[in-house]
């Protein structure tokens, strides 16, 4: 419609020009000018600028969204050599804007064109993309993974890669796990409240799930006062079947764990619930759950931890990996933090050195669908 108003109205000469009928763009002109052409409507100034504002805004949020992705996906690699940097360029080269990627990444399109041009060995596209692989899975796996387990995480999800090599890439490139607390001592056995015998005396190796749980409480500061958390583990899977958390360390607290334990695993009469001699797990309350289910309730002798030791492994990987790196703000923030932990990452993902690389929930699995 512009063209014809710029040849003065004259819709011969533009139909020409277009290389349309006549009487087509006839037929247009004046259904535009009657504003019956779909797309023609006219709009006062400030509505013009509005709908370009917007469409600038849903522009600049799609750039951001991207932006967002991008460094998600390639945040390890901004510290690494250009011929890194071009390589994950190079894996996103369709999905993405080129020369969004370059300036996230710090380098130039010339650049990327020139690597692509240069003839590169296998064994050196092998090695980064070894190094890419080994620092995303010692991130994903919360920096706690050494190289054994590491390398077998990684065969797990089909890349082939050796213990040597993931050794060398971590040292080149100084991927350290992180390191223990001090263990604080929270259970008070000075009391004269009944007493369980130790049914396990160290001997932790079970042969199926729910024949032996052991529990105990922990304690995560936060800034508004300590959090308290129960928990009670499988000794053949490794679970955390029940766990419980409170402002206050009470009968009610270790109760409360064990009834989540129970209701998720139904065990069978006759079950080894083992735990220190805390005054909670000597309880009225805790005595009469145990009875009511006909567990058999077992106890650590008097001061030595050594007795109550797969429960406590787990406070320490808890901590070295989850806690100790939080400064809680409150109790709240702290139990959504820990339950997620336990429940999508310990249980889940975490495989152990002792259950032949699997997870625990892996374990449970293969046990039933064994007996089946």
């Amino acid at each position: 419609m512009k063209q014809i108003e710029q040849n003065q109205g004259n819709i011969s000469a533009t139909a020409r020009a277009l290389g349309i009928s006549m009487q087509t763009l006839s037929n247009w002109y004046n259904k535009s000018k009657a504003g019956k052409l779909k797309g023609t409507e006219s709009y006062d100034a400030k509505h013009v600028a509005l709908i370009e504002e917007n469409n600038k805004l849903k522009q600049q949020l799609k750039i951001a969204e991207m932006k967002r992705e991008l460094l998600k996906k390639g945040g390890s690699v901004l510290c690494q050599r250009k011929s890194v940097r071009y390589a994950f360029m190079k894996q996103y080269y369709n999905d993405s804007p080129i020369r969004l990627i370059a300036r996230l990444l710090k380098v130039s399109v010339s650049g990327l064109y020139d690597w692509l041009r240069q003839d590169i060995s296998p064994r050196t596209i092998r090695r980064n993309q070894q190094m890419i692989w080994v620092q995303i899975a010692h991130q994903e796996m919360k920096e706690s993974y050494g190289t054994i387990r590491l390398s077998n995480y990684l065969q797990s999800q089909g890349i082939n890669i050796s213990q040597y090599a993931v050794r060398r890439i971590k040292q080149v490139h100084q991927l350290y796990c992180k390191r223990h607390k001090r263990y604080k001592q929270t259970t008070n056995s000075n009391h004269k409240k009944p007493v369980y015998d130790n049914l396990l005396q160290q001997d932790f190796k079970m042969s199926h799930p729910n024949q032996a749980w052991t529990t105990d409480i922990t304690y995560i500061w936060t800034a508004e006062g300590w959090l308290y958390l129960a928990a009670f583990k499988d000794l053949y899977t490794k679970q955390i079947l029940g766990y419980s958390l409170n402002e206050r360390m009470i009968a009610k607290l270790v109760c409360d764990a064990l009834s989540m334990a129970i209701h998720n695993q139904k065990p069978p009469k006759g079950l080894i619930v083992h735990s220190d001699r805390g005054g909670q797990y000597c309880s009225h309350d805790y005595r009469n759950m145990l009875e009511k289910h006909e567990f058999q309730g077992s106890m650590s002798k008097k001061g030595d931890c050594f007795d109550n030791t797969p429960i406590e492994s787990f406070w320490g990987i808890l901590k070295n990996e989850l806690v100790h790196h939080h400064n809680y703000q409150t109790r709240q923030q702290a139990k959504e933090d820990i339950i997620k932990y336990i429940e999508l990452f310990y249980n889940q993902r975490r495989i152990q050195k002792g259950l032949d690389f699997k997870t625990p929930n892996q374990m449970a699995e293969d046990f039933y669908s064994f007996a089946a």
